[in-house]
């Protein structure tokens, strides 16, 4: 699933007329570079949740054959339903059965044969982490034998992707497809809490395309 219904109220007025994952960074959209890397990997099917300007999206993207994919969207209410709310309605669609979860407005050189593809036994979701930016010094998260724990003032952090692998029994609390309006953090710190959540730090380039300036960064310096 790629998440891609956020309003991107830092990037504006970019955003004012291009839902951000249609963005171009080196004249391809941010998201096109994640649709050509999942199919190189034998992904069938995406997902892709959307709000603001997702009419875009779908003419711009289609059905996904000419990336070699089925592409379904999940349309969401006007102003979206936060992270994990877009994934709880899109859950009839993914199965249940663990999915990638990928940040429709991030940039990375990562090869996508590198995200993680199992879950062990009572392992909820799988993160991948990167070295923290300027602009998230303090980090989101630590690593503790492979497993994600809290930030705290004594330990490395680190910042989260926006990709990992996820299991539909991380948000079982809640009715599948049902529309709710919920962030993705408090179910990772309840995971944190039952430990079952697993980490890994990534050494490839990331950036999240957060503001123009970061877009225009990463324009200057391929």
């Amino acid at each position: 699933m790629i998440l891609a219904a956020g309003r991107g109220e830092r990037m504006r007025p970019l955003t004012d007329t291009t839902p951000k994952p249609l963005l171009k960074v080196r004249d391809k959209p941010l998201i096109v570079y994640h649709l050509e890397k999942l199919a190189a990997q034998g992904v069938q099917q995406v997902v892709i949740n959307h709000a603001w300007l997702g009419e875009q999206l779908e003419q711009t993207l289609g059905s996904g054959k000419q990336f070699g994919l089925e592409i379904l969207y999940s349309p969401e209410p006007q102003g979206g339903l936060e992270t994990a709310g877009g994934i709880i309605r899109a859950l009839p669609m993914l199965g249940n059965e663990p999915f990638w979860l990928i940040n429709g407005d991030i940039f990375t050189t990562l090869d996508f044969s590198e995200l993680p593809r199992k879950l062990p036994d009572g392992v909820a979701a799988h993160l991948l982490l990167a070295q923290n930016p300027p602009h998230n010094a303090r980090g989101d998260f630590a690593v503790r034998g492979g497993m994600l724990q809290s930030a705290t003032e004594t330990a490395q952090t680190y910042t989260y992707t926006g990709m990992g692998l996820f299991s539909p029994q991380l948000f079982q609390t809640y009715q599948p497809g049902s529309e709710a309006f919920v962030r993705l953090r408090p179910f990772l710190d309840s995971g944190i809490m039952n430990e079952q959540i697993a980490a890994s730090v990534i050494s490839a380039e990331w950036t999240d395309v957060g503001t123009p300036e970061r877009l225009a960064q990463l324009q200057e310096h391929p």
